[in-house]
C-alpha cells in the first residue's frame, strides 16, 4: 500500500488519489495548536479526507519539543499527552498507523540508556492500546544500533519502525540501504523521497543519488507486508515516485 504525505494542497492530493488509489498520511495532528482544539480538528479534517477521496490514512504524530527519553518529568509527561491525542484522533478517523518520530538530536543528547528509555516509554505507552500501529521513524539520527534496540526491547505486536530513506541518505554517514539490512523486518514503514546527501530535500525518486531501488527490493524482501509514504512537496515528484515503487 502506498500513501501520499499530505504537503500537497487538497485538490492535488485528490487527484493523485484518483489517479493511483494511494492514502493519505496526514501532518495535521503534528501541529500542536491542532492538538489544542483536536475534537473540531479531527471533525473538519475527516470532512477533508471525504473530499480528497481517501479511504486509507495513517497519521505522522507531534514531535517539536518532544522527547519520549527525557529525565524532566513535565516534559515526559507533555510528550506523553500530545502522543495520547495523536493516538486519539488516529482512531477517531480510522488511522491505520502512527508514525512518531525518535527526537534524538546528536550532540545534545546522550546514548547512553537512551535505547531503555525509549523503549520503557513505548511499554508504557501501548498498555491496553491494540488495532494501530506504532512506528518509530529516524530523522537526526547518525546511528542505526539506537533505534534497532529500541524495536527489540519493545517487541510489541503493534509496534515497529519507519525507515526514512532520505534522512539516513543526508543525516548519517552510513549508507541508506545498511539501515534498511540492518533494521530487517522491524521495518513496517517506509518514508521514501531523495536528496543529494547534503541536505533533506525531499525531492522524487531519482532525482538526488540514494539508491532507491536497492534500498525498496531489500525492504520488500525483508518486509513483505511494508506500506510506504512519499514524501514529496510537488504532485509531479509524487506521482513519478509512486511509478518507481511500481516498478521496483
Amino acid at each position: 500500500m502506498i500513501y501520499v504525505s499530505h504537503l500537497l494542497e487538497d485538490w492535488d492530493m485528490r487527484d493523485v488519489i484518483e489517479k493511483t488509489g494511494a492514502g493519505v498520511e496526514s501532518i495535521e495532528f503534528s501541529i500542536s495548536e491542532n492538538l489544542d482544539c483536536l475534537e473540531e480538528k479531527a471533525d473538519r479534517y475527516e470532512k477533508r479526507l471525504e473530499e480528497m477521496g481517501c479511504e486509507d490514512l495513517i497519521l505522522h504524530g507531534p514531535f517539536l519539543d518532544l522527547n519520549p527519553m527525557t529525565f524532566d518529568s513535565l516534559i515526559l509527561e507533555t510528550t506523553r499527552k500530545r502522543y495520547e491525542q495523536a493516538y486519539w484522533a488516529a482512531k477517531r478517523l480510522g488511522a491505520k498507523k502512527l508514525v512518531f518520530h525518535t527526537c534524538y538530536v546528536p550532540d545534545v543528547y546522550l546514548l547512553i540508556g537512551w535505547a531503555d528509555r525509549v523503549a520503557d516509554f513505548y511499554k508504557r505507552f501501548l498498555e491496553g492500546r491494540e488495532g494501530i500501529q506504532i512506528v518509530m521513524e529516524n530523522v537526526f539520527d547518525r546511528q542505526a544500533e539506537p533505534i534497532l534496540e529500541v524495536a527489540r526491547k519493545v517487541e510489541h505486536p503493534d509496534f515497529g519502525l519507519c525507515l526514512d530513506m532520505g534522512h539516513a541518505h543526508c543525516y548519517s554517514d552510513r549508507p541508506a540501504g545498511a539501515w534498511a539490512e540492518l533494521f530487517g523486518s522491524y521495518i513496517k514503514h517506509l518514508h521514501v523521497h531523495d536528496n543529494w546527501g547534503d541536505r533533506d530535500a525531499h525531492w522524487g525518486l531519482g532525482r538526488g543519488n540514494l539508491d532507491y531501488k536497492e534500498i525498496i527490493e531489500t525492504v520488500k524482501r525483508n518486509s513483505p507486508d511494508v506500506t510506504f509514504t512519499i514524501e514529496c512537496s510537488q504532485k509531479e515528484d509524487v506521482l513519478h515516485s509512486i511509478n518507481e515503487i511500481c516498478m521496483v
